[in-house]
């Protein structure tokens, strides 16, 4: 609990302040439209975030802390779709999960419907300085990043993060 705790009070500091060192090597989206290793879902392109708060989820298909995102993500991508992107970046742990049959398999088994980039070659998780799956980097509207948070059981964290990004104008 007092973990869970502390690390929302975090992820709650951080949506005011700078971001976080996990991600301070890149501030926008750029390493995510630069995705050059295939796309699931559709290609995410700037226009389609144009004007909307966007998350970045940073995860493998196969680690039960990632999977553990994924219904809250669903729920927040059905619930705000006019106004939130949601983007996933496939980075293997494991040579299986390498494979993109095997990636476009376990997305289907998860209701994941949102564009997904292969990052096979972890460019995207380096450009991000991602250490850890799951991680979901938040941009507000200008695509401009403003939050991390690293593991799961922190959907309230991400509901409050996404709630202060989208009254923002």
């Amino acid at each position: 609990m007092f973990r869970t705790t502390l690390l929302a009070t975090l992820a709650a500091a951080l949506i005011s302040g700078p971001a976080s060192a996990a991600a301070s090597h890149a501030a926008t989206l750029a390493p995510v439209y630069a995705a050059s290793q295939g796309w699931i879902n559709g290609r995410l392109t700037p226009a389609e975030t144009a004007g909307k708060v966007v998350i970045v989820d940073v995860f493998t298909f196969d680690c039960f802390n990632c999977k553990n995102v994924v219904p809250n993500l669903r729920a927040l991508h059905a619930k705000r779709s006019s106004d939130l992107v949601i983007v996933g970046i496939h980075s293997p742990e494991t040579p299986y999960e390498t494979k993109r049959d095997n990636v476009i398999a376990n997305l289907q088994a998860q209701g994941i419907t949102w564009p997904v980039a292969i990052d096979n070659s972890f460019a995207i998780w380096n450009a991000y300085g991602v250490d850890a799956w799951p991680t979901q980097l938040f941009f507000d509207r200008s695509g401009k990043l403003r939050a991390t948070i690293v593991g799961d059981s922190q959907d309230e964290a991400v509901d409050r993060i996404v709630q202060k990004l989208l009254a923002e104008r």
